[in-house]
């Protein structure tokens, strides 16, 4: 998308016709002090082209959806919907909105939250319209948003026009009127409220985004009508938010006690220093070489609790060795699971054989299903590695040399290290590692993923399919493995569509046994918790999902 050069005289123009109601917020009041990601980390404002955990912290604070899911227990909440009706055969959902929410802006003039105008002066509310742009906006071809097949997916004539073979007339997401929306879908599932309740679509304002191209997300051009506002942004450092005092209050967003959450982006280390100085309130990833000393120095100050992610190393499959499953099973059943959370990690974390999260209504289970997916197993492992030998003739000292990239993170670093040695110790392989800043490694495991590589992903809902689905299945974006295969996207087609979470849970076995053994495309690794540090001074309520909820937690006193 170009970015427009019209951008001081855009800015003029809000200043004169934009800017009504004015509250200021120079008196700062209650301030949170947060460290969010990491140094340099790269913050995208943008709700269609968001696809981290930091951003979508952000965006799902100043877009609220339609019925965004609870932070504790992950049940959707009334949001910018007052209510919803799902028709009898689960494909037609209806959304009555919440009336009277203005667009603002945060004008740097007068240090206020402002209320958004029209050329005429009236201010701008946040109507069905604004949600029906921002579907087929998130869904434009053009766009090339990560999630744009998502939203497609689960909505009539969606598929088609994220795919450049359809028109946007014919994309049923509709405006009924200015205060009723209603999405259509292909198909039943017992997840589509939390599908269309997210930010997926969430509202997006038009005018200022076709005005100002790439530039709308600066501050002064950003208009939201969440719990906060865009106050500043220092890329990779700081960025500030203010809350926005017309915002009215709904059940998953009630009005914040908050006036300012203020976010540094810092290493580990240096977040952990600057929690003990007393310069920040809550750090969301501690040290792991510090965990021993925090749980005896400031045990209550230390959370850790579960998180609907999970973490895994993928397998580019083109990419020898890895073009061979009998090495990626061999690289996957060398690694100690239990060894890695319990000794070298000791936050609590389960390893995980396969890739959905056991805790979900139709997700399967060890228990139910023993045989399910992978597990750590040296001997086996060498067992693999013969097998690799034997089919391509090669010797330990002709195997192309092996590199594990993560991004730049002090856990993960010591996660590659660990594993790395594990691979040495059990297969006699060495690897080398590589790390690259969040950004540029982005780019590279969508231009040309390496022959190893580490993610996570957390759910953008609780159902099996956002994972296998929206990650794993040949057609998606976010599959950076370059495995396909038949059966196991048939298998994803056929559950869902059914809405029996039982029935539901043998299909997904299989497509996890597909995953993560027959075909070894990625290596689940563990199951995720949260650690961090909060003051004891906050009132917090730490989410589950993913997705920190900060609008939500007060200072006490």
């Amino acid at each position: 998308m170009a970015r427009k050069s019209r951008f001081t005289l855009f800015f003029v123009l809000v200043l004169s016709l934009v800017l009504t109601v004015v509250a200021p917020v120079s008196a700062q009041g209650k301030v949170l002090r947060v460290v969010m990601g990491a140094a340099g980390t790269n913050v995208i404002f943008d709700p269609s082209l968001a696809s981290d955990t930091t951003s979508h912290t952000f965006i799902t604070m100043m877009f609220p959806g339609l019925a965004p899911r609870e932070e504790t227990t992950g049940i959707p909440q009334h949001g910018m919907a007052e209510s919803w009706d799902i028709s009898e055969d689960n494909l037609v959902y209806t959304f009555t909105l919440k009336q009277g929410v203005p667009w603002v802006t945060y004008d740097a003039a007068t240090d206020s939250v402002v209320e958004v105008t029209d050329e005429s002066g009236a201010v701008r509310y946040v109507t069905a319209h604004d949600f029906v742009y921002s579907a087929l906006r998130t869904m434009d071809p053009a766009i090339a948003s990560d999630y744009g097949f998502l939203g497609a997916e689960w909505t009539v004539g969606g598929t088609a026009y994220n795919t450049g073979e359809g028109a946007a007339e014919d994309v049923m997401v509709k405006a009924l009127d200015d205060y009723t929306l209603q999405i259509t879908s292909p198909e039943p599932a017992g997840f589509l409220l939390q599908v269309y309740g997210e930010w997926l679509f969430s509202a997006q304002p038009r005018w200022t985004i076709e005005e100002n191209g790439d530039a709308w997300v600066l501050p002064g051009n950003y208009h939201t009508y969440g719990t906060f506002v865009l106050k500043s942004h220092e890329p990779g450092s700081r960025t500030e938010i203010i809350k926005n005092p017309f915002w009215p209050g709904t059940e998953s967003h009630p009005i914040p006690t908050l006036d300012v959450i203020q976010v540094n982006f810092l290493d580990a280390s240096a977040a952990l220093a600057a929690f003990e100085a007393g310069e920040v309130d809550t750090i969301e990833e501690v040290p792991l070489a510090d965990l021993p000393r925090l749980r005896v120095e400031r045990p209550d100050e230390l959370y850790i609790g579960s998180r609907d992610c999970t973490y895994y190393y993928g397998f580019n499959v083109e990419k020898a060795p890895f073009d061979n499953v009998h090495m990626r099973r061999a690289f996957s059943l060398a690694i100690d699971r239990p060894t890695l959370v319990e000794a070298v990690l000791g936050r609590g974390e389960q390893p995980a054989g396969f890739f959905s999260r056991p805790n979900f209504a139709a997700s399967p289970t060890q228990e139910e299903y023993p045989d399910l997916g992978t597990r750590s197993d040296p001997e086996l492992a060498k067992q693999e590695l013969e097998l690799y030998l034997q089919e391509t003739g090669n010797t330990l000292a002709t195997i192309p040399p092996i590199t594990l990239m993560f991004n730049t993170s002090e856990a993960h670093a010591t996660i590659a290290q660990a594993v790395q040695q594990m691979w040495k110790q059990t297969l006699d392989i060495e690897v080398s590692l590589a790390n690259q800043e969040w950004q540029t490694y982005q780019d590279t495991l969508g231009q040309d993923a390496p022959q190893v590589w580490r993610l996570g992903w957390c759910w953008d809902y609780g159902d099996p399919h956002n994972g296998l689905g929206d990650v794993f299945r040949s057609t998606s974006g976010n599959n950076y493995t370059n495995w396909g295969s038949e059966e196991f996207d048939a298998i994803l087609d056929q559950a869902k569509v059914m809405t029996d979470f039982e029935a539901r849970k043998p299909l997904y076995a299989r497509a996890e046994h597909i995953l993560t053994w027959e075909d070894a495309a990625m290596a689940p690794i563990y199951f995720y918790t949260k650690v961090s540090m909060i003051s004891s001074n906050l009132v917090s309520s730490p989410s589950i999902i993913g997705i920190e909820r900060y609008d939500k937690w007060d200072i006490a006193g």
